[in-house]
């Protein structure tokens, strides 16, 4: 299985600490947010990794190389202006191939152990499947969460809401519409198939968050650095 860490966005709400540093390889608990999930894919033997970027890419290859050093083998999949997730993804699939792949948000901390989704995607091949996403409870700042989860399918709507994690699974034909280099947004391909019932998901209850301000970046430091 390959694996896709979306690296692009700018980080407005990071900045200044975005003004000269990809968000992606901002440091907690001595390490680059985007290291954390590499390494976490490698040990759950998922080792050809995807990355996209557009602000200050080249930072991005310079630091991470062809992934050697971490056991992984990265293909980059740059982009002169962020395309957006589903854009990105799609911009990505000639480095993606034909079947299901992962895909994880650049700037989120999670213990989620990736090796569940390898196994996850035998639905998405037999069942017709479209994607499956990981979903957490929702976090302080966003009480309203996202989508539902009822008996294993992710639905738009119900009493008990929950957070996306920007943790997903994906069949390349979620993203056969989006032309090549075109922006697009993730939710609306996303909704689509949950009413067509072809998105699955579960629930990830441990460590997860979104590390989307200076803030929330000294929280996650001081995490892990104490573990």
């Amino acid at each position: 299985m390959r694996a896709m860490i979306l690296a692009a966005g700018r980080g407005e709400r990071m900045r200044p600490l975005t003004d000269e540093m990809p968000k992606p390889l901002l440091v907690a608990g001595g390490r680059p947010l985007i290291v954390w999930h590499i390494e976490a894919l490698v040990r759950a033997g998922i080792r050809d990794i995807v990355i996209n970027h557009a602000h200050l890419g080249h930072r991005l290859e310079a630091a991470l190389g062809d992934g050697a050093r971490f056991g992984a083998r990265i293909a980059w999949s740059p982009e002169g202006e962020a395309l957006e997730t589903a854009g990105g993804i799609a911009n990505a699939l000639p480095l993606l191939g034909d079947e299901p792949f992962a895909v994880i948000n650049g700037d989120i901390a999670c213990d989620f152990d990736f090796a569940r989704l390898p196994r996850a995607a035998d639905a998405l091949r037999e069942g017709g499947v479209l994607a499956h996403l990981v979903l957490v409870p929702n976090p302080p700042h966003h009480p309203q969460g996202d989508f539902a989860l009822r008996e294993g399918k992710v639905i738009e709507r119900d009493a008990q809401m929950l957070t996306f994690s920007g943790i997903g699974l994906y069949a390349p034909a979620l993203f056969a519409n989006i032309p090549q280099g075109a922006k697009a947004k993730l939710a609306p391909l996303l909704r689509a198939a949950m009413g067509a019932g072809k998105v699955h998901g579960e629930l990830h209850a441990g460590r997860w968050m979104d590390v989307g301000t200076p803030e929330r970046l000294a929280e996650l430091d001081r995490l892990l650095s104490a573990l």
